[in-house]
């Protein structure tokens, strides 16, 4: 006949074994979440520097823009978007909810028409789940060059620009939102690297004459 403690022995040895299975099962969920958070953060990254490589998009080959009120092509890596206008870029809740629908102008920057810099931004980190899908159109802004070409549709009008510059700085610099008033200019940010917030990618381009 068992004994009491035996019985007790069992009946520790299952609930120890169940508290294990219950550890092992929390142990995997955290596992697997860890693990989509950067894949969903990421994906589109490398997602865009694949097709990128295997098929970069062909210069040559007009592109329509997605609407003439303000929009951006940019024909070398492919981009195409509507640019949503006056959006404050110093409050994340309302350029978030921008980039939802496409990359956004600054409010404290100029549009084509005027003479000055005409600012716009799309940002590759923060609230994936929301703006992903638009953040990824300057995921690529890296490949452009001196002298590519950047077209601005606003009002019905198409501007060209040729680019000047390219280069990366501080996150916490901001000079560059107001810079080279009296001239026809366009600046393109997004956070670098792709997929953080470590620094600003910036692209400078001249208006063509």
């Amino acid at each position: 006949m068992p004994s009491k403690k035996s019985g007790k022995v069992k009946k520790l040895s299952a609930e120890n074994k169940k508290n294990f299975s219950w550890s092992v099962l929390i142990g995997i969920g955290l596992i697997l979440v860890s693990l989509i958070i950067p894949l969903k953060t990421f994906a589109p990254v490398i997602t865009s520097e694949i097709k990128y490589q295997i098929s970069p998009p062909k210069k040559d080959i007009e592109i329509t823009p997605v609407n003439t009120d303000f929009s951006i092509i940019i024909p070398k890596i492919g981009a195409n978007t509507k640019v949503v206008k006056n959006i404050d870029p110093f409050n994340s809740q309302v350029y978030q909810q921008a980039l939802t629908q496409g990359v956004a102008h600054a409010s404290t920057s100029d549009t084509p028409d005027k003479s000055g810099n005409v600012f716009i931004f799309a940002h590759s980190a923060g609230n994936w789940y929301q703006a992903n899908q638009y953040n990824g159109v300057f995921y690529l802004l890296n490949k452009l060059t001196s002298g590519d070409e950047i077209f601005v549709y606003y009002q019905n009008q198409k501007y060209t620009y040729s680019v000047d510059q390219i280069k990366t700085i501080n996150s916490q610099e901001t000079s560059y939102l107001n810079s080279n008033f009296g001239q026809h200019q366009l600046t393109l940010m997004t956070c670098w690297p792709p997929g953080t917030t470590l620094k600003r990618l910036l692209v400078t381009a001249s208006l063509k004459k």
